[in-house]
């Protein structure tokens, strides 16, 4: 099949540092290419892929220096693009929110849209509301609960390389969190933990700049307060089969209703027991007494750490290939295209 990935661009594909959406379009066009589909990635010129790359900006938005720049006209512009090769494609799949639904409305029908954020925000029901005839996908079931009639074709969760990261059979004696500094992350739970524990605690995380006032005022002082509490910063894939390979448990404290989560799949591939609270797709993602706990409190957190040193990690790191591999992502995403209009004959006639 002749498939577009169009995918934002605030990141690189894959993101050099933080970033999620970006990080799975990568895994997934890649994924595509080696199942012997025609892949075409509409990307900044900074990706790294085995598809056909249509580079529609210099470098991704956030690194970018230039102290000016619009991320709106950056998209317009890519989607412009997009649109004049729709006919190129029997398959064009979005990871651009809804921004491209009135540019392709001729075409829905082609079309497939995972969304990869909350959807419980005032305003976004209208929208698709507005625009039923685009095929969405999920990222987990709990994501779809603010728009149940929304048009959902799918769910289909995050899936990385299976070689991407290392597996560690023997942890090196602390707790980790990797992710965003935001009151919604909870970062603050985790220093709680560790500090309850007397435990080491290494975190690695982004500090956007409207968390910027949350991290000097709270999470800063915690971290200056524990000696034990080490905070790493931003890290790259390169970096994450050492950080997280190394630590007992990932503590995943969320405060919100995560639409998947991507850092649990990332522990479970360094075989890493995973500590989540239970909020939005933690139950889909985490086997509760398998690849880590699902708690409600710290106390059950604290109670968690003890526990998760027991878990056997091999079986946490054959449960992520078993489930989570880039490779059934993409069979997944398959499945879905075959299904849509048309293109069961495009299948037979190839």
């Amino acid at each position: 099949m002749k498939i577009a990935q169009v995918t934002p661009l605030y990141e690189a594909v894959p993101p050099k540092l933080y970033g999620g959406t970006e990080r799975v379009v990568a895994h997934l066009t890649d994924a595509l290419v080696d199942l012997g589909h025609d892949v075409t990635l509409f990307a900044s010129a900074d990706a790294e892929t085995r598809a056909r790359l249509i580079p529609v900006r210099d470098q991704a938005i956030r690194l970018d220096p230039a102290p000016l720049k619009s991320d709106l006209a950056a998209h317009m512009s890519m989607l412009t693009e997009v649109l004049k090769r729709a006919d190129d494609f029997d398959v064009i799949h979005f990871h651009t929110d809804m921004i491209h639904f009135p540019f392709f409305s001729r075409c829905a029908d082609k079309t497939v849209t995972t969304l990869h954020g909350r959807l419980d925000m005032k305003d976004i029901a209208g929208v698709y509301e507005r625009w039923p005839g685009f095929g969405l996908v999920s990222i987990s079931d709990d994501q779809r609960r603010p728009l149940p009639l929304a048009n959902w074709k799918a769910t289909v969760h995050h899936g990385m390389p299976g070689d991407l990261y290392r597996f560690a059979p023997k942890p090196a004696g602390y707790l980790a969190f990797l992710g965003r500094i935001s009151p919604e992350k909870r970062p603050d739970r985790a220093i709680d933990i560790a500090a309850k524990l007397n435990r080491p605690l290494k975190m690695a995380a982004k500090i956007d700049a409207a968390d910027k006032v949350y991290w000097e005022t709270v999470i800063k002082p915690m971290v200056d307060a524990n000696p034990l509490v080490e905070f790493v910063g931003e890290i790259g894939d390169h970096q994450k089969s050492a950080f997280l390979g190394g630590a007992e448990a990932l503590l995943f404290p969320i405060d919100w209703p995560e639409p998947f989560g991507l850092v649990m799949i990332e522990a479970m591939a360094c075989g890493t027991p995973v500590i989540a609270w239970d909020c939005g797709s933690v139950r889909e993602v985490v086997d509760d007494g398998v690849t880590g706990f699902i708690v409600r409190s710290q106390a059950e957190a604290a109670d968690a750490v003890a526990r998760a040193a027991r878990l056997d990690r091999r079986a946490v790191r054959a449960r992520f290939e078993e489930r989570f591999s880039s490779v059934a992502m993409a069979r997944r995403y398959v499945d879905i295209y075959e299904r849509m209009p048309l293109k069961a004959d495009l299948i037979e006639a190839a």
